[in-house]
């Protein structure tokens, strides 16, 4: 994917290139492991150290297991290529890792990002883009395990007359609406393809009817995952320069063509990164996946590309981030929760209620946060925190709190600003205001900490990532309130046990490798 390209090109071989550039040949990893200290708790991460790109892919439930494939860098036949690494779970939270089959050894080609679909015979398959192939590619698993696959064959793009479509071949898509598979492509110019048989595909047009005003020129629609939510289509996508983002609007049917109303964005740049990424990367929430649940629920995952970086590279780690729920009320203004199956990892059960927060004004120094008040010191590094403020007490407060405080202002800050609409974690802001929550809804601020990576959530509403690397030692948190004091109502902590048994034994198992060798 272009993804892949611009990322490996810039950061594996030191040097700007277009979009689509020449294939890359990315150095070997250079570590074999995780360090114990880098090692997280219950999020997703590769077992096998050094490991961009990791862009979750082919995601897709089946038979009581969820699957999830994520991409993996290796040199092959004296050159750089790419693999689908699978992981299976019955719970999308404890992950085994299986023998990799979307291979280059097997393919002829590296596997760049796509999809999972099941097809109208109800076998799984997988869209995806083939390296150095030029073509986007569909593989069709043999069983319902994902365990053997049929060689791929290339989409065949045809316009309406019988000629061969001269489109983008990136990032593709694949869904079904009534007996007809869809298909889009990567691209600034995202095109709609169509086939009743998934061999012969005929280009139907632009995939968008027209794009939004906050949408700059510039920005590609790559990574892209379309799928019905609520009364409405959703496409869940990224641009490279800016990160994960989406469309929420209608398909018209008669047209064939995705009507977008509404447009939105869960990343967030932090103050050190780039205005406008793609050369010095500011893409902390990056290259989406989803599936539905056997319950109905849609799930997403983002691979968190530069957590904790500030020097516009990515991070070599590849970690996911944690399953996201999606939904769409009757307002059309999208939900993200965390997944449910987090709340079955919770123990030793701590409740504070009624702690007031002084005015700290005094305190407040000009480039620096507040030391505030202690509230609790943190036993573990695995914990869930869920923070209840009564709506009067929120309105038109700066205030917020502090993860892994020193008792001298310094750690992780999250601070709510009423004068700009805001929720700040550490030097990243999104918008977020108590102003726009209905009428009597209390704020609920849910935290997941995982070592050094801290997850938040607002009201369901907003969501934002963190990386605090000196986390170490420092187990407290504490709150703070500039202008007015506030009186938290409820202060609810977990322990999390930790769900990476498999990923334990994949690092010693390494039944994950792909052949690096030349058959």
């Amino acid at each position: 994917m272009t993804t892949i390209l611009t990322l490996l090109s810039a950061i594996l071989l030191a040097s700007p290139v277009p979009l689509h550039a020449a294939d890359p040949s990315p150095q070997p990893p250079k570590t074999e492991t995780v360090a114990e200290d880098l090692a997280l708790n219950f999020h997703l991460m590769h077992p096998g150290g050094d490991s961009l790109p990791g862009d979750p892919n082919a995601a897709i439930y089946l038979d009581g297991v969820y699957h999830l494939h994520y991409i993996l860098a290796h040199p092959w036949q004296g050159k750089g290529s790419f693999s689908f690494v699978h992981v299976t779970s019955p719970d999308m939270l404890h992950w085994t890792w299986q023998s990799t089959k979307l291979q280059p050894s097997f393919t002829g080609h590296g596997m760049f990002s796509g999809t999972g679909f099941i097809t109208k015979e109800g076998k799984p398959a997988a869209i995806y883009h083939g390296q150095g192939s030029g073509k986007n590619q569909i593989a069709l698993a043999t069983d319902r395990t994902l365990t053997a696959w049929e060689k791929p064959f290339p989409l065949d793009v045809r316009n309406a007359d019988g000629t061969e479509a001269k489109i983008s071949h990136w990032d593709p898509d694949c869904f079904l609406i009534g007996d007809v598979y869809y298909a889009i492509s990567g691209g600034e110019k995202t095109p709609l393809l169509k086939s009743k048989d998934l061999k012969t595909w005929t280009h139907v047009g632009d995939f968008l009817r027209h794009n939004l005003p906050d949408v700059a020129y510039g920005e590609d629609i790559s990574c892209p995952n379309f799928f019905p939510i609520g009364n409405k289509w959703m496409l869940l996508c990224i641009s490279h320069p800016v990160g994960c983002r989406y469309y929420i609007g209608d398909w018209d049917v008669k047209a064939e063509q995705f009507v977008p109303q509404t447009h939105g964005r869960m990343n967030w740049r932090r103050e050190e990164q780039s205005l406008f990424g793609t050369r010095l990367w500011r893409v902390d929430f990056f290259a989406p996946e989803s599936l539905l649940t056997s319950d109905g629920r849609r799930v997403m995952w983002a691979w968190l590309a530069t957590l904790g970086k500030t020097d516009g590279k990515m991070d070599s780690r590849t970690i996911q981030s944690l399953p996201r729920e999606l939904s769409l009320p009757a307002n059309g203004m999208l939900r993200m929760k965390p997944l449910r199956e987090l709340e079955t990892l919770r123990y030793d059960p701590i409740t504070l209620s009624d702690i007031t927060v002084n005015d700290l004004t005094k305190e407040v120094l000009p480039i620096a946060v507040p030391a505030g008040k202690k509230i609790v010191t943190l036993e573990g590094d695995a914990i869930e925190l869920r923070i209840t403020i009564a709506r009067d007490q929120a309105e038109r407060k700066l205030f917020g709190f502090t993860l892994f405080s020193d008792g001298k202002g310094g750690g992780l800050p999250i601070l709510f600003r009423p004068e700009n609409g805001t929720l700040r974690i550490g030097a990243a802001e999104a918008p977020f205001s108590v102003a726009d929550l209905p009428k009597g809804e209390e704020v609920e601020l849910r935290l997941f900490i995982d070592k050094y990576l801290v997850e938040v959530f607002v009201n369901n509403r907003q969501a934002m990532i963190a990386s605090f690397e000196k986390y170490l030692g420092k187990p407290d948190l504490a709150a703070f309130s500039v202008g007015a004091p506030i009186t938290l109502k409820k202060v609810e902590i977990w322990k999390l046990k930790s769900t990476n048994q498999g990923f334990r034994e994949a690092q010693s198992k390494r039944n994950w490798e792909p052949n690096t060798k030349s058959l």
